[in-house]
C-alpha cells in the first residue's frame, strides 16, 4: 500500500505562482514513477506532469511545459509540483498518483492516488 496526501493549493491570481506537495508514506521502494493529474468540471482528468522516482527524469504535458516543473525530495518522500505564469485554464482539482509499474501519462495506469487539492486562478 501507498499513501499520497497533496496539500498547496488554493485561489491565485493570473500570472502567479503556487507550489503543490504530495506526501508519500507507506511502499515507497515500489513506486516507479509520480504522475500528476488534474481535473476541471465536466471535463475529463488530464495528464500534467510525471517524474521517475529513481532517476528523476521529467516529461510534461504541451499546455503546462515551461510553466510547471516537477521536483522530488526523496529524503522526505515528497514531490512536489511548482506551477509558474498560472492563467484560468489551469483551474482545476489537482492529484498526485504513484505508478507502480513503469512510466505513464494515463491515469488508468496508475494503482494509487491522492484525495486531491483544489486550484482556482482568478483573472
Amino acid at each position: 500500500q501507498v499513501q499520497l496526501v497533496e496539500s498547496g493549493g488554493g485561489l491565485v491570481q493570473a500570472g502567479g505562482s503556487l507550489r503543490l506537495s504530495c506526501a508519500t508514506s507507506g511502499r515507497t521502494s515500489s513506486i516507479k514513477a509520480m504522475g500528476w493529474f488534474r481535473q476541471a468540471p465536466g471535463k475529463e482528468r488530464e495528464f500534467v506532469g510525471i517524474i521517475s522516482w529513481s532517476g528523476g527524469t521529467t516529461y510534461y504535458a504541451d499546455s503546462v511545459k515551461g510553466r510547471f516543473s516537477i521536483s522530488r525530495d526523496n529524503a522526505k518522500n515528497t514531490v512536489y509540483l511548482q506551477m509558474n505564469s498560472l492563467n484560468v485554464e489551469d483551474t482545476a482539482v489537482y492529484y498526485c498518483a504513484a505508478d507502480l509499474t513503469g512510466y505513464s501519462d494515463s491515469p488508468r495506469s496508475y494503482d494509487y492516488w491522492g484525495q486531491g487539492t483544489q486550484v482556482t486562478v482568478s483573472s
